[in-house]
């Protein structure tokens, strides 16, 4: 099983799928904990000194662990088969990691999408699954050109075969666990 991420502040839509595209899973599931900032430097902590605002993302980052981590581990024990990759948006290589440059434009409209990101990233290698990195603009486009006159039963015949929700974060998903299986086969 292939997992693919359309991630948003605190939560993201998982579409789980078997190496020939068919779906066997779709959820919206929580990445941080009730309660807790999902923003905490676009938003939350704006207005907090450096000390506070690091106090606030540390907190943040350790509910998103906790979780994504329940909430993967609930995904997983739940499938027929499991996952051997999760498929995440990419982030910037060269993304800073001090909260400083992170608190400044054009970085702090990102930072906490980097974050989730990050924290899914580690919490897939912890589980021995292969993260696989997605260009969100083009991860539908790709995957249609794989599949070629398959891409419309695949990424949009599912509404009708699912029913609601099917939407775009879904497709993306699905698309990035498409485009996964073709890395993992290539040599």
């Amino acid at each position: 099983m292939r997992l693919g991420i359309a991630h948003h502040f605190g939560w993201a839509v998982a579409v789980t799928a078997t190496a020939d595209h068919r779906v066997a899973d779709r959820r919206r599931i929580e990445l941080v904990e009730p309660g807790v900032a999902a923003a905490p430097i676009h938003h939350d902590g704006k207005d907090l000194d450096d000390t506070a605002a690091a106090d606030l993302v540390a907190k943040v980052r350790a509910s998103a662990v906790r979780a994504a981590s329940a909430e993967l581990d609930r995904l997983a024990a739940e499938l027929p088969e499991p996952i051997v990759s999760m498929s995440l948006r990419a982030w910037p290589p060269d993304f800073p990691a001090d909260l400083a440059t992170q608190r400044r434009v054009p970085y702090e409209a990102r930072a906490d999408s980097v974050m989730y990101r990050q924290v899914l990233a580690e919490l897939a290698e912890t589980r021995g699954w292969a993260v696989h990195l997605y260009e969100a603009k083009e991860v539908e486009r790709q995957a249609a050109a794989l599949l070629g006159p398959r891409a419309q039963e695949v990424l949009h015949g599912l509404r009708a075969a699912l029913g609601p929700p099917w939407t775009k974060d879904h497709r993306i998903a699905l698309a990035a666990t498409i485009m996964a299986g073709r890395d993992t086969a290539q040599p």
